[in-house]
């Protein structure tokens, strides 16, 4: 399948064109140093479109009318002078129900697609937050993040404020599923994005505080209540991580591990998933200190001494934080228990250096 994404170098943009790529499918990639004749192109190829484009910090309100309604009623106006019936998810904004230029705008523009006779999906996105988001720009949490990070100060206006937010992955995962469904109806009805999380200014400043705590502290990692709180850690970490490393990210058929943040002073956390039933690990460390932290779901954490039979047992669950050192010299292992897919939070003293792995295999298990 090939699909046109608008706004692809914008925050959701960015994320969206690399899981649909890592996917196999053939992408193209609009923003605004594109030209009309690209976007033409585009239509005439694309089997599915998604519209992230639009503007939400323009010099003049009717900059707002130009990049949100116009450029929608150009989009729709091109698909139907080349006779397609493309599939179309729109990105729209919960402020399409306020009385402000920028929700106005993008109500037009909601009203136009429903009205096109094209199966469209209109979404009304809470405040997106994940790593990449742009701070000082248009979001809280991404400045909160920034700021925090790199120790400048934060403005909380109102502490008790709240605000509704959706997780940059979580709208990803949403559109993707549209996408893969293949029915394409299309929906009459205005979407969103679930779950939406709800956290005050105050609350969501404290955790980002705490957050830094921890990561600087002898624990190295912080007690994750929730899945929101997972999220908005993983998001922090990326604005923490300023030294010029790069993050791997790796996903087979056992599950996944991505790189949060790395530090010659403070080491390296990773985010290990695994799904129901899979075993990971069986090596063991010379000097590397090591600890897991399930935060999601449930698991089975076996060390051995290398050289005894003696095994030691860990069952940890998300609901019961419970941290545990993997010792040194010890082999190790880590098994999803549970029904749902787990999260272990990992911090390791050191970040993986190929030439310098201290990592032996030996099976925990004989």
């Amino acid at each position: 399948m090939k699909i046109l994404v608008t706004g692809a170098k914008g925050f959701i943009g960015k994320h969206l064109v690399l899981h649909l790529s890592r996917r196999g499918y053939e992408v193209f990639e609009f923003d605004k140093d594109n030209t009309s004749e690209e976007l033409e192109k585009f239509v005439n190829c694309a089997n599915f479109i998604v519209h992230l484009a639009g503007i939400n910090r323009p010099l003049t309100n009717e900059e707002f009318y130009d990049g949100n309604t116009n450029f929608t009623k150009k989009l729709v106006d091109l698909i139907k002078a080349n006779k397609r019936d493309i599939p179309v998810i729109f990105s729209s904004s919960t402020q399409a129900s306020l009385d402000n230029d920028y929700g106005k705008s993008k109500k037009m523009a909601e009203d136009y697609l429903l009205s096109s006779g094209l199966p469209v999906y209109v979404y009304r996105l809470c405040n997106a937050f994940g790593k990449w988001c742009r701070p000082n720009y248009n979001s809280a949490c991404a400045t909160f993040c920034y700021n925090i990070a790199h120790g400048l100060d934060i403005f909380v206006r109102d502490p008790n404020y709240v605000v509704s937010f959706n997780f940059v992955e979580d709208i990803v995962d949403e559109f993707i599923k549209v996408i893969e469904d293949k029915q394409h109806k299309g929906s009459k009805d205005i979407l969103s994005v679930k779950p939406i999380y709800e956290c005050s200014l105050g609350k969501l400043s404290e955790l980002l505080y705490y957050f830094k705590k921890e990561i600087e502290s002898e624990r190295h990692l912080p007690i994750i209540h929730d899945e929101f709180e997972l999220k908005l850690f993983k998001t922090f970490c990326d604005y923490l991580s300023d030294e010029g490393y790069s993050f791997n990210y790796a996903e087979d058929n056992r599950g996944s591990f991505e790189e949060l943040y790395k530090s010659k002073k403070w080491g390296q956390i990773s985010d290990n998933v695994s799904f129901p039933g899979i075993t990971k690990g069986g090596h063991y460390h010379k000097y590397k200190k090591e600890i897991f932290y399930t935060v999601i779901g449930q698991c089975e954490i076996i060390q051995r001494k290398v050289g005894d039979d003696k095994l030691e047992i860990a069952n940890v669950s998300g609901e019961k934080p419970n941290p545990i050192p993997i010792k040194v010299g010890y082999t190790h292992q880590i098994t999803n228990i549970g029904k749902c897919n787990s999260h272990t939070l990992m911090w390791i003293s050191e970040i993986y250096n190929p030439e310098t792995h201290d990592t032996y295999k030996e099976d925990v298990i004989k």
